[in-house]
């Protein structure tokens, strides 16, 4: 940047309000945005609302809006902030949903304490979608002529199956650089882990318990899965780490078999998660596990297996290092708190690898937060995020 570009940005960053960024963050808690899970959007879930919000947030900063639905009731909304000229675009993305609040009193009641706000959706991420209208709102006050263009994107079903991003991976918009402002304790992370669920059935032969002998048990058969599977995490170690996420996990998550204790089984299924990293594949997860399973017929010649189709399946995303966006956030990073900033890992799955845009996250709040019964965001890193976003943009864009 230069001197002129970097005088504005510091007369900018003098006029950020936090009242107005915490305003927006209360009245979208307000606004109950749970996703239904596996069922249709129910009385109550008003995603499509906070959708429609945020569309008349953007439009009243003077952003040329538009929505587009992932499924019915389920909006991807955006908002453009055209540039003067040929230099790239940013994209600051943000999932409208939250998870459910079943247990969490009050949790639609946006409560400020403690140098912090609470509420569902306070840190995941209402935090991030607020901040980015602050941006909006100082560069529309004080008329900046940007060369880039700057999307604003509210995105549907994060916490679900994706559908919001993947709508929009196949349908755009599409930017040169984004990020997404899940709550990483503003760590900036140009990686994370993929996630990759499957169900393992075994088959057995149903007979009256008392004679066991003459049936085949499929739960024993399932305990030998388990059995077979349970140094695979220490296979997953000795294979070469990602730079920033490490190793490839595997985990056992639920079993279920039988229906009645009086009976053999004949009927068992394991359910998997496996933590993939950037250049890990669905082929390459099944052959693991099906080369394990297949030396289990060596002392069981009826042993019978089925793998499914994923049942869950988010790539692993990884932007490079020494791409703009990362540089300009770990720049950024280092000037607010005048520590040395390093790229990290995001520990959880996101919209990333979906978008089609090279896409970071770095936003507010602490991924501890989110999802408990008590969650919250600090306030100083509304300010903070802002601040980094603003930098971002000027650096980018101007």
């Amino acid at each position: 940047m230069n001197d002129q570009v970097i005088e504005q940005l510091n007369s900018l960053s003098g006029s950020l309000s936090i009242e107005s960024i915490k305003d927006r963050l209360k009245e979208m808690i307000a606004i109950p945005s749970d996703n239904p899970m596996a069922g249709e959007p129910r009385p109550g879930h008003r995603e499509k609302e906070l959708g429609e919000y945020y569309l008349e947030q953007m439009s009243q900063l003077g952003m040329a809006v538009s929505s587009r639905d992932a499924a019915p009731g389920r909006p991807n909304v955006f908002g453009t902030r055209q540039g003067a000229g040929e230099q790239p675009s940013l994209m600051l993305c943000g999932h409208l949903d939250t998870v459910p609040a079943e247990g969490y009193e009050e949790a639609y009641c946006a409560r400020e304490a403690d140098g912090r706000i609470y509420g569902r959706g306070s840190c995941d991420m209402k935090a991030g979608l607020a901040c980015y209208l602050e941006v909006v709102r100082l560069l529309q006050e004080a008329d900046v002529q940007l060369q880039g263009t700057l999307m604003l994107c509210g995105v549907a079903d994060e916490e679900w199956q994706m559908i919001g991003s993947r709508e929009i991976g196949l349908n755009g918009p599409m930017a040169d650089q984004c990020i997404i402002g899940e709550p990483s304790d503003l760590a900036v992370c140009p990686a994370h882990k993929g996630q990759h669920g499957l169900f393992i059935r075994t088959f057995g032969k149903a007979v009256h318990s008392s004679i066991p002998e003459h049936g085949e048990n499929a739960i024993e058969r399932m305990a030998r899965v388990v059995t077979v599977l349970s140094d695979y995490n220490a296979e997953l170690a000795s294979r070469e780490p990602h730079p920033l996420c490490g190793h490839g996990r595997y985990s056992p998550g639920v079993i279920r078999g039988g229906d009645l204790v009086s009976a053999v089984p004949d009927f068992c299924e394991l359910e998997i998660d496996r933590r993939l990293l950037p250049g890990d594949s669905a082929k390459s997860v099944r052959q693991d596990i099906e080369k394990r399973l297949e030396s289990l017929k060596a002392d069981d010649p009826g042993f019978r297996y089925e793998i499914s189709d994923p049942s869950w399946d988010i790539p692993a995303n990884d932007v490079p290092l020494d791409s703009p966006v990362v540089r300009s956030l770990l720049e950024s990073s280092q000037l607010l708190t005048g520590s040395p900033a390093q790229a990290s890992a995001f520990p959880g799955a996101t919209d990333a690898p979906h978008l089609g845009s090279p896409a970071v996250v770095c936003g507010p709040g602490s991924l501890v937060q989110a999802h408990s019964l008590n969650e919250y965001v600090e306030i100083e890193q509304l300010t903070r995020a802002t601040q980094m976003y603003l930098h971002a943009v000027f650096d980018l864009l101007a």
